[in-house]
């Protein structure tokens, strides 16, 4: 690697993981934890590292799977603990601060785990880019102490990515994704029943246009989907069975919106929200 700006961030990034020890990294499979894992595990050593993943409906089953095969790839222990958000009735009122009830008793259980087993710190793979958006879950972050060793060396999402490919992590240019209840709008009550309807709407459509970013929001009986706009040609040709699958699912309405995906996309209506509801 080269003397340039993203790998002096890089080689901070390996000082701030040799300085931890010995850490539990809570492991998403999505391109920024990897990171986070694949150089913790280079620079501590196998003995040092272990990967954390918390497995609840929340969590799309392909999205575990693939995080299973990442950390095996890597050569890192993979530990899954079972996530208990969904027990939370402050979690499933759906308020737009759900993220820092469901990080709080995930982090909770991670440093928990953690401590048992000898671990000096949890760590994450928030990056610089994620201070800008609106991310309730960094307040739980902070609560436990969980470092973020990619946002502390100053590393951006696309520098992320690009360190990621020079690696060799299979998942370098993988989507951003997150947890199924963030597809269900503000105040709608989170329950198992949908975040499996939308789950498996998202596989039909990643059935039919592979590893691309998209989003099926849920707005009851309507399913409004996000896809880039380059996609929409091949979204309209499947449109009849696109269609009749949703229906199958309960999704007697289905509409393709027109602004295409947006990472985020529910938190556009946040300035119309109350700051009592707000994180």
């Amino acid at each position: 690697m080269n003397d340039s700006p993203v790998h002096e961030k890089y080689t901070r990034l390996k000082a701030i993981l040799a300085e931890l020890g010995r850490v539990a990294v809570a492991f998403s499979g999505g391109t920024d934890s990897t990171l986070v894992l694949r150089v913790a595990h280079e620079v501590l050593g196998e003995d040092n590292v272990i990967a954390l993943t918390a497995v609840s409906p929340s969590l799309p089953t392909a999205e575990r799977q693939e995080a299973e095969a990442i950390a095996r790839h890597i050569g890192v222990r993979h530990v899954l603990l079972p996530g208990e958000e969904l027990a939370n009735p402050n979690y499933l009122a759906n308020t737009p601060n759900r993220c820092f009830f469901c990080k709080e008793a995930t982090y909770g259980k991670f440093t928990a785990y953690a401590r048992e087993h000898g671990y000096r710190a949890v760590v994450d793979g928030s990056n610089a880019d994620d201070a800008l958006d609106y991310r309730p879950g960094r307040r739980a972050a902070q609560q436990y102490g969980v470092r973020s060793p990619l946002q502390e060396a100053g590393l951006t999402k696309a520098e992320a990515r690009l360190l990621a490919r020079e690696l060799g992590l299979p998942n370098w240019d993988k989507p951003s994704a997150a947890c199924l209840a963030s597809r269900i709008p503000y105040g709608t009550p989170i329950t198992a029943e949908i975040l499996r309807q939308i789950e498996q709407a998202e596989a039909i459509l990643r059935h039919i246009l592979g590893a691309r970013p998209l989003r099926v929001r849920h707005h009851g009986t309507l399913a409004r989907i996000e896809v880039e706009p380059t996609e929409f040609a091949r979204i309209l040709a499947q449109r009849e069975e696109i269609t009749r699958q949703f229906t199958a699912l309960g999704y007697p309405y289905v509409t393709l919106d027109l602004r295409g995906f947006r990472s985020g996309s529910m938190n556009e209506v946040l300035p119309a929200v109350s700051a009592s509801q707000a994180d």
